[in-house]
């Protein structure tokens, strides 16, 4: 059996492309039980900027076939659209993918932190509809693990890297916290949403989104506990608030200076801190005349987030440091399991053997009573398993070596195991002599 990753992504894959591989909420029950009839074990993980499937399969060339007709039946796309922009990776490579997108080093926006919770999403979808056999829950969970470990021993994580995110740590930094202090987010977009949701983890709780069409200020408020405004209570919100981060699609100003002067005299012991993300800008610059009217725009913005991300690509090295020692371990994971079916089969002969060879010697002690006969059973299994221990223990210790495969291959000629499980053995000799070699 083999571990295989097969999908797209924002390295390669236009987004034409990633639009039309990628897997809706809606979709994906459906898309888990047609994956799971294709391969031993499946989980998709889809999001806007990738969509790769991860599965264990007989043999790496079988499984990519399999996957590509999968994607290609599921979606009604032509294999020759999307081939070009297909990544697939096998084994360790597989792993070590899954571990450094976790850790968001293959991220758009290097160590962002979604990533890790949409990890976690794909393997819960795929449990609970028994499409993530143990080899992937165990290198799922493995992989958040990973992710975790990343973010609290690197600092890849603790810079803002994205214009939302530098909006959100300059609110954060003006005012020392966002405990307390009512922030109000004109706008209610992509860039409004991710800002909204950054600013809920920072511990703003009075978050109030004002917009032109009210509706989905109403969806965008109710999914994170704010309130909605309609765009003509802007005055009135501006006096009583303490951010205001603006990202709205308006082709002019939203915030003018006599609106900031109105509200301002309202309240004019109290600063005003104004975050304009838009582009074209929401705010008027011309509102920086005001007094305790502090603007920063998108340029402002694009000088943190640069310095923030190159703080971020420092800690790359140490991240990869971290998700190669984890990568050890699942090298020893997975040799064991190499070893698993000699183990099995050894056990399955000795028990053979002691079944026939106890029917024989009862058969000839005649008359026993209950607790001679238990005596006599105890003895026949006692000595099987004193016998098999050590080997058992030997086999085990020696599953990530280079010996662990011999062993176990020289077990198997010599008990004259199933042909199956030699094949399994002869495998995993192969491989590990190419590890070695």
């Amino acid at each position: 059996m083999e571990i295989i990753v097969v999908g797209v992504n924002h390295k390669a894959a236009p987004v034409a492309v990633r639009e039309m591989l990628a897997f809706t909420p809606v979709q994906m029950e459906a898309a888990l039980a047609a994956l799971h009839k294709t391969t031993t074990e499946g989980i998709l993980l889809s999001t806007c900027n990738r969509t790769e499937i991860y599965a264990v399969v007989p043999s790496a060339e079988e499984g990519r076939k399999q996957i590509m007709d999968f994607l290609a039946g599921f979606h009604r796309a032509s294999v020759e659209r999307f081939t070009p922009y297909l990544f697939s990776l096998t084994g360790r490579e597989a792993v070590g993918h899954l571990f450094a997108v976790a850790s968001g080093l293959e991220s758009m926006i290097l160590g962002e932190p979604q990533v890790l919770g949409q990890v976690r999403g794909a393997y819960v979808a795929a449990a609970a509809r028994s499409s993530a056999g143990p080899i992937l829950s165990w290198v799922f969970l493995h992989s958040l693990k990973t992710g975790k470990r990343v973010r609290t021993d690197t600092s890849i994580s603790r810079n803002a890297a994205s214009i939302s995110h530098a909006a959100v740590e300059l609110a954060r930094k003006a005012l020392g916290t966002l405990a307390g202090r009512r922030v109000v987010l004109v706008g209610a977009g992509e860039m409004a949403e991710l800002a909204a949701r950054n600013l809920l983890d920072n511990g703003c709780a009075d978050l109030v989104v004002a917009n032109r069409t009210y509706e989905r200020a109403v969806d965008l408020a109710g999914s994170f506990g704010g309130t909605a405004a309609e765009l003509d209570r802007l005055p009135q919100l501006l006096a009583e608030t303490d951010i205001v981060i603006s990202c709205t699609g308006a082709p002019t100003f939203v915030v003018h200076p006599e609106m900031v002067k109105g509200a301002m005299e309202k309240r004019p012991d109290r600063p005003l801190f104004l975050i304009d993300i838009a582009v074209p800008r929401d705010v008027d610059p011309e509102v920086r005349q005001v007094a305790n009217v502090f603007l920063h725009d998108i340029d402002d913005l694009q000088s943190l987030r640069a310095a923030n991300l190159e703080e971020r690509r420092k800690e790359v090295a140490a991240a990869q440091e971290i998700i190669e020692s984890e990568l050890d371990v699942f090298d020893h994971w997975w040799s064991s399991l190499q070893v698993v079916p000699t183990i099995r089969a050894l056990r399955d002969r000795a028990e053979e053997i002691r079944q026939v060879e106890l029917q024989k010697a009862l058969g000839r002690l005649g008359g026993l009573s209950d607790r001679q006969r238990s005596t006599v059973e105890a003895l026949a299994a006692g000595i099987v398993n004193k016998i098999l221990h050590q080997p058992t223990v030997r086999l085990k210790d020696c599953s990530a070596e280079y010996t662990g495969a011999t062993y176990a291959l020289t077990l198997r000629e010599l008990f004259g195991l199933e042909e199956q499980a030699e094949c399994t053995d002869r495998e995993s000799l192969r491989l590990q002599e190419q590890h070695v070699g």
